[in-house]
């Protein structure tokens, strides 16, 4: 694999971070833990085996298998700390859209997943070079969510007026909606039949 060239497996978890993110309304925000609890329940990775997690296991001083060691609450934790660690990390290397005619932009940017509407699971704005924040504070603005800034400058929004933490994704609650709906059927026909 070439410098700067993404695996499969990473394409495909920032392609469903991009894609999870598309569905968030304008004029909402949600955290990045909340993005990870989402995708993750597209397709839960894959659990490595125990064999490479010795300093996980050191760190949080639990014996036996990793079925036990994942268990642990301590595990849980920073295991989800991860995956919205890489939310973060998929936003953070978002590509620009091209701005030249001639040029093909990627097929993820930043004019096409509005990066803006995922902020920390504190409400805050998380801050990212000299201006970051607060361009992502302007561009929120935009979209008629209220941002305000503390006595320490930090950029927040009120998750109780603009949060949005749906328990599925739309994309998907309509795909378990259309399952219930065979369901249904099928047992309606079943029941006709007999």
């Amino acid at each position: 694999m070439a410098p700067g060239e993404r695996s499969e497996e990473a394409y495909l978890w920032f392609s469903t971070v991009c894609e999870a993110i598309q569905e968030i309304p304008s004029g909402k925000v949600t955290s990045y833990a909340h993005i990870a609890r989402l995708v993750g329940k597209r397709e839960q990775p894959s659990v490595p085996e125990h064999d490479y997690l010795p300093t996980l296991r050191h760190q949080l001083n639990v014996q036996g298998n990793f079925d036990t060691c994942y268990s642990a609450r301590g595990v849980r934790n920073v295991l989800s700390m991860t995956s919205r660690r890489q939310v973060g990390v998929c936003l953070k290397h978002l590509p620009a859209a091209s701005t030249d005619p001639g040029k093909k932009s990627p097929k993820w940017h930043d004019g096409n997943v509005p990066w803006q509407r995922v902020i920390n699971a504190k409400g805050r704005i998380s801050p990212r070079g000299p201006s970051g924040a607060a361009r992502q504070a302007a561009v929120l603005r935009r979209e008629g969510v209220e941002v305000t800034q503390n006595a320490m400058g930090e950029f927040l929004v009120d998750f109780g007026r603009y949060g949005w933490f749906p328990s599925v994704l739309p994309s998907e609650a309509e795909e378990v909606e259309s399952s219930d709906e065979e369901d249904e059927e099928a047992a309606d026909a079943a029941a006709y039949h007999t």
